[in-house]
């Protein structure tokens, strides 16, 4: 079966448009947040806004007053360099070129991990992702723009392609974090701040969200969001993506027999890019994956995955050259795996995303400080 589209508007309160509501808001020219003299954009990586409202005993902080409006839907796929990336740069997966979580370099033949890969791969992240970040356009503006995250990230090849502009803050803690973010834009007037919280992504993965790892996790979230926002500050939390937990009976792994014709696996689990050998029959292998993966997956081709818009209305020569050939996307909370890869720790992983479900899909998006209703 092909690929089946979002039941909602690819362009309905995406989150692709979220960091330049925060910029207009600066300049007072923002059409759905009110003007404030600094903002602070909080990514919860990982929270879906389905998980949160099914734990709000455990996050009061975030959810208090939260409507059913204040929900943003992710890009495709719903992994954090594609989406992390169409925050900080305001465009589609289609136009930056970070359309998955794993793709192939078709000029050398190389397998580039956009989240981590970036140094082992030799690539420039200048030149892999060439769209200005929201840091960048703030800083022309003028305006203080800074970064608030994890120390270790501080100079990897995914900040260096997502956080172009902004001045790096680390901080220990999720509250640290926090309310480091806040004193820099309580202390700058007209800065643009960001502030990354990955902890409830990490224990998604590893525990999954029915966890009660992952539920302390985002305690720890919720209370470090608990804290008073400084007069004047907007405040905007929102996500890259939800996940949901795959039991192992749900795990479908492809063997050599399903394999033939296929030269390299990129993506993840959920959102496969499968990229063919030259000169097989594309449309024979289709047929065939198609056919095998009936009811578990659904699969599409390169062409007509780029024509319905999934990777958003355009998509450039370079984005598309790092789609698969083959688009694979699991159902429900199953999930599709290379039986043949050396590396099998991707099995172990419970929570999981990339695919097209409402809890992969949907994220908060929720306004606090000088933005609150």
């Amino acid at each position: 079966m092909s690929l089946m589209l979002p039941s909602e508007s690819p362009t309905a309160r995406s989150i692709v448009g979220v960091a330049g509501d925060l910029f207009a808001a600066l300049r007072g020219e923002s059409a759905t947040l009110p003007r404030a003299e600094s903002v602070v954009l909080v990514l919860i990586d990982g929270l879906g806004a389905i998980s949160l409202r099914a734990h709000a005993g455990h996050a009061r902080a975030l959810t208090a007053g939260m409507a059913k409006k204040d929900v943003a839907s992710s890009v495709f796929p719903s992994t954090t360099a594609a989406a992390l990336t169409s925050i900080l740069t305001g465009v589609w997966p289609g136009e930056h070129g970070l359309v998955g979580y794993s793709v192939l370099d078709r000029s050398r033949g190389v397998l580039v991990n956009q989240l981590s890969g970036w140094e082992s791969s030799g690539v420039d992240p200048a030149s892999w992702q060439v769209a200005p970040t929201v840091f960048e356009q703030a800083a022309a503006d003028g305006r203080p723009v800074f970064a608030v995250g994890v120390a270790a990230y501080a100079g990897s090849g995914f900040s260096r392609a997502t956080l172009r502009g902004a001045e790096f803050v680390s901080a220990a803690s999720p509250a640290d974090r926090v309310a480091t973010a806040y004193d820099l834009a309580e202390r700058n007037p007209g800065s643009l701040v960001y502030c990354y919280l990955p902890e409830v992504d990490k224990a998604g993965h590893r525990h999954g969200i029915a966890s009660r790892q992952w539920v302390s996790a985002l305690e720890d979230v919720d209370a470090a969001l608990a804290r008073r926002v400084p007069p004047g500050v907007g405040v905007i939390v929102t996500s890259d993506h939800g996940m949901v937990d795959v039991p192992g009976h749900k795990q479908v792994v492809l063997e050599s027999e399903h394999l033939v014709g296929v030269s390299s696996i990129g993506g993840e689990p959920r959102m496969l890019h499968v990229y063919l050998d030259p000169d097989v029959d594309a449309a024979e292998i289709l047929s065939r994956w198609r056919r095998d993966l009936d009811g578990a997956a659904d699969v599409g081709g390169h062409a007509e995955t780029i024509a319905s818009g999934l990777f958003g209305p355009t998509v450039t020569d370079a984005a598309a050259s790092r789609i698969g050939d083959l688009l694979v996307v699991a159902r429900g909370n199953g999930a599709v795996y290379d039986g043949t890869a050396a590396d099998q720790r991707s099995r172990g992983m419970v929570g999981q995303h990339g695919g097209l479900t409402p809890e992969e899909r949907q994220v908060p998006l929720l306004r606090f400080g000088a933005f609150a209703r």
